[in-house]
């Protein structure tokens, strides 16, 4: 399980080389890819919003900010979550499976949202070190919260440029990041 945990955040495209090996990769990548999709598909509507996370994102529109979620989920799930957030019609855009080939932590999915952003200037929000290393790859700085089970220490030494407990606290704390 301590090797499960350690690489939650990382791309599913990713996530069976990291925990098993290139040995089950190679034999039972697609199929352990296709199971965990279908047993996700079950539990999904058990899944809450964190607490703050549509008022962060009202609160960095509300400051000017171009919001772009950077998932790499099927087009199915992040509609879903689109919903439960209801932020459909307050973020700018958002990414998804498609528009990459690798997930976190390759920077792909960062530079896909960069370009529907049409910026370079920007800052990531996440809470993995996966989220911290695809964003630096991309050129950027990583602000994060402690809710991907990551300790604020091990996100800092990743290089997280800012670290809070929730996104109610990244909220209240905006002024003190680089997201001012």
């Amino acid at each position: 399980m301590w090797r499960v945990h350690r690489h939650i955040g990382m791309g599913g495209d990713q996530f069976v080389k990291a925990v098993a090996g290139d040995d089950v990769e190679q034999r039972l990548g697609d199929s352990l890819r296709d199971a965990s999709k279908e047993e996700f598909k079950k539990l999904r509507d058990e899944c809450v919003p964190l607490e703050g996370a549509h008022d962060l994102i009202v609160e960095l529109k509300r400051r000017g900010h171009t919001v772009v979620l950077a998932s790499s989920s099927n087009q199915d799930d992040l509609d879903h979550f689109l919903d439960e957030l209801e932020v459909r019609d307050i973020v700018d855009d958002w990414t998804t499976a498609d528009d990459v080939e690798r997930t976190k932590p390759h920077p792909d999915v960062i530079l896909a949202a960069l370009e529907k952003a049409g910026t370079q200037d920007a800052v990531m929000v996440g809470d993995s070190r996966w989220d911290i290393e695809a964003a630096a790859k991309a050129g950027l700085e990583t602000v994060c919260v402690i809710t991907g089970g990551w300790s604020e220490q091990e996100l800092r030494d990743h290089g997280a440029v800012a670290v809070f407990d929730s996104l109610v606290e990244l909220r209240e704390g905006l002024d003190s990041t680089p997201l001012r």
